[in-house]
């Protein structure tokens, strides 16, 4: 039974690294002392988007990061497959079943070796359902390296409702809260300039409002298309707003 006291502190959480923090203790009690969250809000039928705009959430050890994550080790992960094609949770047991069937490809084969070098062996794959056609969400739970996947199952049986149950509001809580890119991060001008033409003001009535030339509006938009790599000012307004860059309380 989740407490209401651990629901509060996930609600209230003011940042990603406080909401994380949290989190990630939360579930260590349980045995899952690496997490790895993913979401994309741009996906399309041949692709995740630009790996610059997903927003990524771990506590593994940088070196795993730098081989999954930014080696692309992900796209051909077994379990992330699994997870852009259903919703729900998914026991890494399938795994097993998978391999006695010899079901692997060569690449998948590659990521299961990474994995066991790095003992992520035994846990649970969480992906959860979207209104979004282009958004899709999912968090791997690894399991502590001497817990076998059979104790994981059966830690589940007793549990995994409200381990779901958790991580599915942890999931709802990041759609909420600021996420920046490093190459995506917005200027404070940058995103004011965005909100005002979110909120369908001109160059001219922003160039007004914020004491500035219509030309120095106009460079601040260039600027905030460049950083959030795309053509157009609406693109631009509705990638910020995704990643809660605009429209939000000063941070």
């Amino acid at each position: 039974m989740i407490a209401a006291a651990d629901v509060l502190r996930l609600l209230d959480a003011t940042t990603m690294e406080e909401l994380w923090d949290i989190h990630t203790r939360a579930m260590a009690g349980y045995g899952f002392d690496r997490l790895l969250y993913g979401c994309t809000q741009f996906r399309t039928p041949t692709s995740l988007g630009d790996p610059e705009d997903f927003v990524i959430l771990s506590n593994h050890a940088p070196g795993y990061i730098e081989g999954f994550v930014h080696g692309g080790l992900f796209f051909h992960a077994p379990m992330v497959r699994w997870s852009l094609d259903n919703d729900g949770a998914c026991s890494w047991s399938v795994l097993a079943l998978r391999d006695a069937q010899d079901d692997f490809t060569a690449d998948e084969r590659a990521v299961i070796a990474f994995n066991r070098k790095h003992d992520v062996l035994a846990g649970y794959s969480i992906s959860f359902k979207s209104l979004r056609p282009r958004m899709k969400a999912a968090i791997a739970l690894t399991a502590r390296a001497d817990m076998t996947q059979a104790e994981v199952d059966a830690l589940w049986q007793c549990h995994g409702e409200t381990i779901q149950a958790l991580n599915t509001i942890v999931h709802r809580c990041i759609q909420s809260l600021p996420y920046e890119s490093p190459r995506r991060a917005l200027t404070p001008r940058q995103r004011e300039v965005l909100g005002w033409v979110g909120d369908g003001k001109t160059v001219q009535d922003i160039a007004l409002v914020m004491g500035l030339t219509p030309a120095t509006v106009e460079k601040h938009l260039r600027l905030a298309r460049h950083a959030l790599g795309v053509e157009t000012t609406a693109q631009a307004v509705l990638k910020a707003a995704f990643q809660n860059q605009i429209f939000v309380l000063d941070r």
